[in-house]
């Protein structure tokens, strides 16, 4: 194990459970009369067991399934969540692109939610200001920014936080899937500012293309079904994904057939 000032996050023995209920009833019954040896919900397990550290510098890609755990695993580490069992420890600013998305004020405006953004991610006000023009440059939404979010796109959501996480100067960046959204030189812009980032930063990077994984992370893990499949080399790791989702292809093709 690497020492702490090597590391920038490390999971232990990482599990999160939802309580899952099938009606509002139950969900009242689980408050007046339900027990860990009497519950009114059924668990359902987002994450089973997962143990990794991220040295610092270092770029990590996240890769696996819908629904085998991936965003769980980031809302952990941004701190949107805590994990049911383990440990998760992180050192440095975080500049948490989905978890940043999740907290904008729909009704606001997109300047009102820079303002908003950049002071729950630790900058000053004056340093948001003093930014600003910056950010709306980045984001490219033009005169958008002066319009409730509740007009903007996913997409235009997604860029203003992109934007935003790229101006407060982080130790650790986290982004999920926000590379698919927005035209073309949106994401080229990104690209090349990751890759600067990647100079002095901590980069943890979730996407199904494992194209986008090998070209940005020095490093992947594979996750399936709530536990670490294989971790390793980032070529190694794409490739055996790859290989995975091909076999499930061709099973799915039999089946379709027969």
């Amino acid at each position: 194990m690497s020492s702490d000032t090597e590391v920038a996050i490390r999971a232990t023995h990482l599990a999160k459970a939802y309580k899952l209920y099938d009606t509002p009833g139950d969900w009242m019954k689980q408050q007046l009369l339900g027990s860990e040896e009497r519950p009114y919900y059924k668990s359902f397990w987002a994450l089973k067991d997962i143990s990794f550290e991220v040295r610092r510098g270092t770029s990590i890609g996240i890769v696996g399934r819908n629904g085998c755990g991936k965003s769980t695993l980031l809302q952990i580490v941004c701190g949107m969540t805590r994990p049911t069992k383990g440990e998760i420890w992180v050192k440095g600013r975080v500049a948490p692109v989905l978890a940043l998305g999740a907290t904008f004020d729909y009704e606001g405006t997109g300047r009102e939610n820079v303002l908003i953004g950049g002071a729950i991610l630790g900058l000053k006000r004056r340093e948001i200001l003093d930014k600003f023009d910056s950010i709306a440059e980045f984001a490219g939404v033009g005169d958008f920014m002066e319009r409730p979010l509740k007009q903007y796109s996913m997409g235009m959501r997604m860029r203003l936080a992109f934007a935003i996480c790229a101006h407060i100067e982080a130790d650790i960046l986290i982004v999920d899937e926000a590379l698919a959204v927005g035209d073309m030189a949106f994401q080229k812009r990104c690209v090349a500012w990751i890759n600067n980032f990647r100079r002095t930063g901590t980069l943890l990077f979730v996407s199904h293309s494992t194209s986008e994984l090998s070209q940005l992370c020095e490093q992947a893990i594979w996750i399936d079904d709530g536990r670490v499949r294989e971790a390793g080399d980032v070529t190694d790791v794409a490739r055996a994904y790859h290989r995975s989702t091909l076999f499930e292809r061709d099973d799915m093709k039999r089946f379709a057939v027969a």
